[in-house]
Formats: structure tokens, sequence, C-alpha cells
């Protein structure tokens, strides 16, 4: 699970590992626009604010780690 990842310069690779159903319509919007769309796809974003931000305010629907 993710816990408070913070903005720098790195890659990050984002996995949804638990599902959006049962959440509320920010959480699932949140989701989405990270661009992950099942349980275990796995997307690379730059950990930029806005990024960091949304990874922030759903760690118990992610795993996140640092892209090689």
């Amino acid at each position: 699970m993710a816990k408070n990842i913070v903005p720098s310069d790195a890659k990050l690779a984002i996995t949804q590992v638990k599902s959006i159903i049962g959440g509320n319509q920010g959480q699932r919007d949140v989701v989405r626009s990270l661009g992950l769309k099942r349980i275990g796809q796995t997307v690379v974003r730059t950990a930029d604010p806005v990024t960091v931000g949304m990874v922030n305010k759903v760690p118990h629907l992610l795993k996140v780690e640092e892209a090689k």
C-alpha cells in the first residue's frame, strides 16, 4: 500500500490492487484519472505534485513502487 509519497523527479509504477466498488465517487474518479481501469493494471507516472496528491488520496487501493 502507498504511504504518503512526496513529489520528486522519480517515476512511479502505480498498480491498482483493490476494487473501487463501494468507494465514493471521488475515489472512483481519482483511480480513473490515474489511468487505471482494472485490478492488476499498472501505469507509470512521474512523481509530480498532481500525481502524488491523487496517489495519497486513495493509498488503500494502490501499490506504488519506484519504476526502473
